[in-house]
């Protein structure tokens, strides 16, 4: 492979001579391993023309580095990269100078300090992995998906794979929200109340960019999806963080100087609490007395393995004062980045003018690829797969705490993939997490959850989607073990 001509270039303020110059930029080039070993430079005629010398100057320099065993010569195919050359084994750029920016003064806003989950790039190698979130490949169906992508691909779609949507949306996608996904949750809403998102992370920001400003208040739960609260602060608004209870987030705590309410009423992240029906009634209420807004994340209720979701809370409001905000990376995968968010009109049309001006759109191709797969029956049936099969794990996940003693603080009552554990009082499960990833074992603590500065220490989360059944037993009791010796 031939390195392109295009990758050189002289520094204007270059010290020595130009056949120095030259030189000098192509040993950095090996020595950082920006070259390979066998990698075939340009032309001596090429090089020069586009480098602006002459050919005896890029020549000589070509000479002097062959003598170095930096190149080597292959007759009438011109110079490589030596095999003898001292090349490391990773790419790594030579600084060019010392930065004399002051970050401390140029940075007007730092994301870089919110709480985040340690999540290993090789969790997929752990034998025990209770992560929560990420995709199953032994039940994702790899070849319908392919089929779909591929159809996407072709004449009949051309214009949903390069088309510039603007503001706009796949139709076939949206189609099949509005009369397959939302009916199942209650919800009826026409094409101008839908958006599709990059995952409901990107809706969250949306929702809370044009609803919250300095002088608004917003209330999230607490303990709660960790990213909304990071995201939150950076707002300048007020936020408050309101404890939640076995039935999620309690109405009557709203203070009276609420502007917006976050929530996860089917799913609570992270306790994985259900809120009754009666509580949502009275957390609509609530809102209305307020005049305040309700964003509802209703991520996996596709999980409902243990019995029918109850309805969304959008499915209940007469007054338009709730933002759905669904997602099919729990039930396709996290990858897909792929969303959506379901509003009254007036606030989807902001919304839709808002991810223009940042990100036009969710890509066409991924849009009509999803649409195909979810139209022709592959989600729903892997829906049922995947439900058949976290129903099994949950059981073994019952059985396995409940042998070795561990205390359950959340489970979801209607299915779920993950259960929310309390350790006793003095165990750092931050500590532990960390010390259990040497015997292969993944676990979430559940310090980044919390708000405040005194967090507890005690709680993690043990997801089960990733994890095979007869792992489980073994797995569980590793986690006993280090936690009874803590």
């Amino acid at each position: 492979m031939g390195i392109s001509v295009d990758t050189f270039f002289l520094e204007l303020n270059g010290q020595g001579t130009l056949q120095a110059q030259i030189q000098q930029m192509i040993a950095e080039g090996i020595l950082s391993g920006r070259f390979h070993v066998g990698e075939k430079l340009p032309s001596s005629r090429k090089l020069a023309a586009h480098l602006g010398v002459s050919r005896i100057t890029v020549t000589l320099a070509y000479t002097e580095l062959l003598a170095n065993d930096y190149l080597t010569a292959k007759g009438r195919s011109g110079y490589y990269v030596s095999q003898n050359a001292p090349v490391p084994p990773k790419y790594s750029p030579v600084p060019r100078g010392t930065e004399t920016v002051d970050w401390d003064k140029t940075l007007a806003r730092r994301f870089s300090d919110g709480d985040v989950l340690p999540k290993p790039s090789n969790w997929r190698d752990y034998r025990y992995p209770f992560i929560y979130g990420q995709a199953d490949r032994t039940l994702f169906d790899h070849a319908n998906w392919r089929l779909c992508a591929v159809r996407a691909l072709g004449h009949k779609d051309f214009e949903s794979l390069t088309a510039d949507y603007v503001d706009q949306d796949d139709p076939l996608l949206i189609e099949f929200i509005a009369r397959h996904t939302l009916p199942r949750r209650g919800i009826a809403a026409r094409p101008e109340e839908i958006l599709i998102t990059l995952g409901a992370q990107n809706a969250l920001w949306l929702a809370s960019r044009i609803l919250l400003t300095h002088n608004r208040n917003a209330v999230i739960e607490d303990p709660c999806y960790y990213a909304l609260r990071s995201l939150l602060d950076h707002w300048d608004c007020t936020v408050t963080p309101l404890s939640v209870d076995r039935d999620g987030l309690p109405p009557e705590a709203l203070p009276d100087q609420t502007d917006v309410i976050f929530t996860t009423p089917s799913h609570q992240s992270p306790t994985t609490a259900t809120m009754p029906v009666n509580r949502r009634s009275h957390l609509l209420e609530r809102a209305k007395e307020l005049d305040a807004m309700v964003v509802e994340d209703d991520y996996e209720f596709e999980m409902a393995f243990l019995g029918a979701p109850s309805p969304a809370l959008k499915s209940m409001d007469r007054d338009g004062r709730v933002v759905y905000v669904g997602s099919f990376s729990k039930s396709l995968f996290p990858g897909l980045r792929l969303g959506y968010m379901v509003g009254s009109e007036p606030f989807i049309r902001e919304a839709r003018a808002l991810r223009s001006l940042v990100l036009r759109h969710p890509p066409g191709h991924i849009q009509r690829t999803a649409a195909y797969f979810l139209s022709l029956g592959h989600y729903d049936a892997q829906i049922r797969r995947m439900s058949k099969t976290l129903a099994k794990r949950r059981d073994a996940m019952d059985t396995a705490i409940a042998e070795h003693g561990l205390t359950v603080a959340g489970r979801g009552v209607l299915g779920g993939s993950s259960m929310w554990m309390s350790a006793p009082d003095h165990v750092d499960m931050t500590r532990l997490a960390h010390k259990l990833q040497s015997q292969s074992v993944h676990i979430e603590p559940g310090a980044p959850f919390f708000s405040g500065p005194e967090k507890p220490q005690n709680f993690y989360r043990l997801g089960y989607s990733s994890i095979a059944a007869e792992r489980i037993a073994p797995g569980v009791k590793l986690i006993a073990d280090a936690i009874r010796t803590s």
